[in-house]
């Protein structure tokens, strides 16, 4: 008897392991007031960047002193799905916030194994407190994940494990990041990072180079150095050359 339930049970349903995208929403602040500002700033004109999809909410980034439960998660909750977002869970949160985001119905989840890390050079001036919106997303098949949305301040794409393709504008202060090659088929303004994991052979490609920062393997130039005229606003290819990074115009 013992058995034919069992495999009746079989029959329903099953448990595997999935890899989905996923979004994080990187806090810097416990203020929701300013929280609220900057998302409504970053957003206002990609209402539709969102599509109800899952969202985990990362607290490792908020100041020290914010170790205490300090959020008010239900709150926090209606505010992200105000922007078509459905928050799942917290993580990289202290015991305290733990206990709060479950009490408003939030999973907690481990810190995930970062990609390296994006060049960030220093900044002359101290930034106010701001979320960044993270797609974190394992590419498909093919190897190639496909951005045909603009990418605004503060938002960044990560092709996990292939090329990354977009179709619309990378603005100032947004970063498209591929562990293979970048390919931006618009005016490119943020940061472009290929090569994430290290591969020294992948290219960042773009049809209007205007970019605050390209970086290939960790190597990196910034707009701190101008752009050659036969670069500026036009088709270009950025390669590595040993520890330099090589620009070309694309005729």
């Amino acid at each position: 008897m013992a058995d034919a339930s069992a495999a009746r049970t079989r029959a329903v349903f099953e448990f595997k392991s999935a890899t989905l995208p996923l979004i994080a929403v990187i806090l810097k602040t416990t203020d929701l007031g300013v929280l609220a500002e900057a998302l409504d700033l970053q957003l206002a004109d990609s209402p539709d960047f969102f599509d109800q999809e899952p969202v985990v909410i990362d607290l490792s980034q908020l100041p020290q002193g914010d170790a205490g439960p300090g959020i008010d998660f239900a709150a926090l909750r209606a505010l992200l799905a105000r922007h078509q977002t459905q928050p799942i869970a917290v993580r990289g949160g202290s015991d305290p916030q733990n206990l709060a985001a479950r009490a408003a119905g939030l999973s907690v989840t481990a810190m995930p194994v970062p990609p390296a890390p994006s060049p960030r050079p220093p900044s002359p001036a101290a930034e106010p407190p701001q979320p960044q919106i993270v797609r974190e997303v394992p590419v498909p098949a093919n190897g190639t994940l496909v951005i045909d949305k603009p990418l605004r301040s503060g938002q960044q794409v990560y092709a996990r494990g292939g090329d990354v393709v977009v179709t619309a504008v990378v603005s100032f202060g947004a970063e498209v990041i591929a562990d293979g090659n970048v390919h931006v088929y618009a005016p490119l303004r943020g940061k472009a990072i290929a090569g994430a994991r290290g591969n020294t052979e992948a290219r960042i490609y773009t049809t209007c180079m205007e970019a605050q920062l390209v970086a290939i393997a960790g190597i990196y130039r910034t707009a701190e150095v101008a752009l050659p005229a036969d670069i500026a606003g036009k088709p270009a290819q950025i390669s590595l050359d040993g520890k330099k990074i090589v620009m070309s115009a694309i005729e």
